[in-house]
């Protein structure tokens, strides 16, 4: 699962202020980096996603995800803001770090569910969550990403 994330899918220090303003930054690195073919399928897919229960995990982190025919290539796409933004998060806290899965829809049912479980697991885990924070450039999260959702140790 490594092959999902990559530098060039981050966006650190990203300057959306609100749910719409974080879907269209992934969906505009998703468009860039050939992962999907359409921000507009892209954004859509995240919203109607959104609309069934809340991506909002805890401690200011979300997982924002879709399954569209839009997508090309299944990725982890991460935006973290500047400030917090409200996401019905299940503590009621404001979300600033967001792990965006894209699936294609031809891969829903097996990358979807192993990718987005690896995440949730990773996300439960303290140590792996401080290390995300803590993470000061692109390269350094991806690695930690990578490692934390094939089971490494950070």
């Amino acid at each position: 699962m490594k092959h999902l994330i990559n530098k060039d899918f981050i966006q650190l220090q990203a300057t959306a202020s609100s749910q719409q303003g974080v879907f269209q930054a992934i969906a505009d690195i998703a468009k860039k980096h050939g992962i999907a073919s359409s921000a507009e399928a892209i954004i859509e897919g995240l919203k109607q996603r959104e609309l069934q229960s809340t991506t909002g995990f805890q401690d200011g982190f979300a997982i924002p995800h879709t399954q569209t025919e839009a997508v090309e290539k299944p990725a982890i796409i991460i935006v973290r803001t500047e400030t917090g933004i409200e996401w019905e998060s299940f503590d009621g806290q404001p979300a600033f770090f967001f792990l965006s899965l894209l699936i294609p829809k031809s891969e829903a049912g097996s990358t979807h569910l192993q990718a987005l479980s690896a995440l949730s697991r990773a996300l439960m885990d303290e140590e792996v969550r401080q290390s995300m924070l803590d993470a000061t450039t692109n390269e350094q999260l991806a690695n930690i990403v990578a490692t934390a959702i094939s089971g490494g140790e950070i």
